[in-house]
């Protein structure tokens, strides 16, 4: 493709003013000292309702949201649309379960999931599993945020890898030097240019396309005219049981992320928590124009460059925008993607760094040589990410996070049940997790991926959809592999609990309080509070009262 000069010169200034203050933020809302996890990995755990809003926010809407969803609609019809059901449902969850990791965290200082693994249940080895897990896991999703800049870069006619190292080279030095500071000023600037965005798509594109009429019949007459069965602007009965498990496993899936856990964390209080919840589903609304924006390149004759379904979004703003405002719907991709690369990355080097550096290796390890060996692993975490590009080769990029999807949720007995009741024995939970891990990578084995414009195919690990046909049944019926994933984990804890604990094998001392799941900051009396209590008690003890006479 022909360089873009202008969209080019718009993005890469854009880039530079957030690379600024990625660097600046290491002074904003500054602690005493950078040389510990709380104040380099989690923000000193102070930030406030609004800010918390837009980190979240600009953690879990990433190049997911902005090329995967609608290249996936692209590609595959109705079924792209499970990620808005699939975001309205996780909320709800989050707030029964991750305000309880906010209090019990505060109370005892824990920085990740595992920590909280290892007090609950008493187990280093079931702690040790989530941790290396939750890297696992986070590693693809860092790699479609790699996906998502690339994507850019493409529909500009930038060729080569070099830019593309670049930005992520800048990424992971203001990374390193502010942590998750760093992200959270620059959510702020990610998540306005995407707001005017896509206000500008929503009202623009479809207005010189036809109306949303004309969209959804070129989608459909699109659709129609592929080779059967093929995608359908409405779903298929044999998508049913898919589009179903996809929508709630995912959103089971997400709060047992750590970087979905590092964002919660650096709440100044669990009531902020509560008040995001209420607001982020305003996120799910942009969620759903969004995911349109693949029945609009539909409509407008959109070709995906050298096939790459992931660049049609870049595309559809490359062929109806102007230059200057494609640039700026170019920099809010890449930067949208640069915010949750630089969250992810954190949360997985604070991971590696508290649960298995400093737990196996370095055990007397000092805040400050802590906080040093995380931002070294957050720089390699980045970088390892792009393996996972040449090791799945994926043909939408939204494959990347449902693999990691699959592979967090055997965390979710110990973690996300775990958060609810301290019943499960921790042998058990070792057990769930072998066993759901088994099953998770023997289907993804079994699944090929899609045929190639060229006429190759991938035989093993193409996808996350399970054809029940593998299983003996005379159907076209598929289930997303993460389901399953869950149903085997839970299962095998709840029976291998009630036989460790029916056989009297000693389980875990769980270190927690009943009480530190329900802490919070202003529960606590004030000052003014305390001193009047301390006066009242005083004159009853003057005048002989107790509380039985007042």
């Amino acid at each position: 493709m022909e360089l873009q000069v202008t969209e080019l010169v718009i993005t890469t200034v854009l880039f530079l003013i957030v690379a600024v203050m990625g660097f600046m933020a290491s002074r904003w809302k500054a602690g005493d000292t950078m040389h510990n996890l709380d104040e380099w990995g989690l923000g000193g755990r102070q930030f406030g309702t609004w800010v918390t809003w837009f980190l979240v926010g600009g953690d879990l809407y990433t190049a997911y949201t902005f090329v995967a969803v609608p290249a996936l609609l692209f590609g595959a019809g109705a079924m792209g649309f499970f990620a808005v059901p699939y975001a309205t449902i996780t909320y709800p969850m989050v707030f029964l379960v991750l305000i309880r990791l906010w209090s019990v965290s505060h109370v005892n200082g824990f920085v990740t999931t595992a920590d909280f693994v290892k007090a609950r249940f008493g187990s280093r080895t079931m702690a040790l599993l989530c941790a290396i897990t939750g890297i696992v896991a986070t590693m693809p999703y860092i790699a479609l945020q790699l996906v998502g800049v690339q994507a850019v870069l493409t529909a500009m006619g930038v060729e080569g890898g070099l830019p593309l190292l670049i930005a992520f080279i800048v990424l992971a030095l203001y990374t390193y030097n502010s942590g998750l500071r760093a992200p959270a000023l620059i959510a702020f600037v990610k998540d306005i240019l995407i707001y005017i965005v896509i206000i500008v798509a929503i009202i623009y594109i479809p207005s010189q396309l036809g109306g949303w009429g004309a969209i959804f019949g070129a989608a459909k007459e699109n659709f129609d005219s592929r080779p059967q069965p093929g995608p359908n602007i409405l779903l298929g009965q044999p998508q049913y049981l898919q589009y179903m498990t996809l929508a709630l496993g995912s959103s089971l899936a997400l709060m047992l992320y750590p970087h979905a856990s590092t964002a919660i964390l650096a709440a100044r209080s669990r009531n902020t928590i509560k008040r995001n919840m209420a607001l982020l589903p305003a996120y799910s609304l942009m969620l759903g124009f969004l995911t349109l924006l693949g029945y609009m390149a539909l409509a407008a004759g959109v070709q995906p460059v050298g096939g790459d379904a992931n660049t049609i979004v870049p595309m559809l703003f490359e062929q109806q925008f102007s230059d200057w405002f494609a640039g700026i719907a170019f920099a809010a991709i890449a930067i949208g993607a640069l915010v949750p690369a630089a969250v992810m990355s954190i949360a997985a080097s604070n991971t590696f760094t508290r649960n298995i550096y400093k737990e196996y290796f370095r055990p007397n390890a000092t805040d400050k040589e802590e906080t040093t060996a995380a931002k070294i692993v957050s720089l390699v975490v980045k970088f390892g990410a792009v393996a996972f590009i040449l090791l799945l080769d994926p043909t939408y990029a939204i494959d990347l996070q449902l693999v990691g999807g699959i592979i967090i949720l055997t965390t979710l007995p110990a973690v996300g049940l775990g958060l609810l009741t301290a019943w499960f024995h921790r042998g058990a939970l070792i057990a769930g997790w072998v066993a759901s891990t088994i099953v998770s990578l023997v289907m993804l084995y079994q699944i090929p991926g899609p045929v190639r414009p060229d006429g190759s195919q991938k035989q093993h690990f193409g996808g996350s959809a399970y054809p029940l046909a593998n299983l003996g049944f005379d159907t076209k019926v598929t289930i997303w592999v993460g389901f399953v994933t869950t149903i085997v984990g839970v299962v095998v804890s709840v029976v291998g609990t009630m036989i460790l604990r029916a056989m009297k094998v000693p389980g875990g001392v769980d270190s927690t309080r009943k009480r530190d799941y329900y802490y919070d900051p202003s529960d606590e009396p004030t000052p003014e509070a305390v001193s009047a209590a301390r006066h009242e008690q005083t004159l009853d003890q003057l005048h002989g009262r107790d509380e039985h006479t007042r």
